[in-house]
């Protein structure tokens, strides 16, 4: 029997090759059964792109969003021409609520733990790339006002910020860093991937956030890996 047959469809759709079902990052809690062809996960680490899974016919994706209320974690991209079944969202909340609030609650809780695996498993990704100690300055915003920091290292993917009142996990927000050898700063859209309170902190630890960046110019990520890879060889 035909896997999609099981599956309440709300409608249909047919994508192109190389074209974009969701973004990483984005908003949505539909969740799609592939009819025919195949769909590309992958995952942006350090400005690169990861290929995580190449989905076909009868697999189903977007289960997270739907379950965990979360923003895409990754972005599905068509190969070859793909038609993909939209799972009836009045079928699925009916049957999500018939769950017992207990049970509901730990589907959440997986989905979150499992969102905060893959975000800990690219940061790994990122550091083993260089990581270069160097105190430049930047500029932030936090919750009230632009805040002047230092960074603590910097690699191409992402870099530490010494700062006595760290972002928690999890928060995007965008930064100006100035590179020597530039008037203009570099702009980053970055994550907080770990955070120190000053209450947390230890001699070799101090208080700050490590970030990773989410979205950078590709003149800029050039310029960053350029300049991280001279400084290192410079000592």
């Amino acid at each position: 029997m035909d896997n999609t047959s099981v599956h309440n469809l709300a409608i249909e759709e047919t994508y192109q090759d190389g074209q974009i079902i969701f973004k990483e990052g984005s908003a949505g809690d539909w969740i799609y059964i592939i009819i025919s062809g195949s769909v590309e996960i992958s995952k942006e680490v350090a400005g690169e792109k990861k290929i995580i899974e190449v989905l076909n016919a009868g697999e189903v994706f977007g289960e997270l969003g739907f379950i965990g209320g979360l923003k895409r974690t990754a972005t599905a991209k068509a190969v070859g021409v793909t038609t993909l079944g939209i799972i009836d969202r009045e079928f699925l909340d009916e049957e999500f609520n018939k769950l017992s609030s207990q049970f509901r609650a730990i589907l959440v809780a997986i989905t979150h733990r499992f969102k905060k695996m893959l975000d800990r498993a690219c940061d790994y990704t990122t550091r083993s790339e260089v990581r270069l100690p160097k105190a430049l300055s930047l500029v932030f915003r936090d919750r009230e006002s632009f805040v002047r920091a230092y960074t603590g290292d910097i690699s191409s993917g992402g870099l530490s910020i010494r700062t006595e009142n760290p972002l928690p996990p999890g928060h995007q927000f965008r930064l100006r860093l100035q590179v020597p050898g530039r008037d203009d700063p570099v702009q980053v859209h970055c994550e907080v991937v770990w955070s120190r309170k000053k209450e947390e902190a230890t001699p070799g630890k101090p208080s700050g956030m490590g970030v990773r960046f989410c979205e950078i110019s590709d003149n800029d990520l050039r310029f960053l890996k350029q300049y991280v890879s001279q400084a290192s060889e410079d000592g």
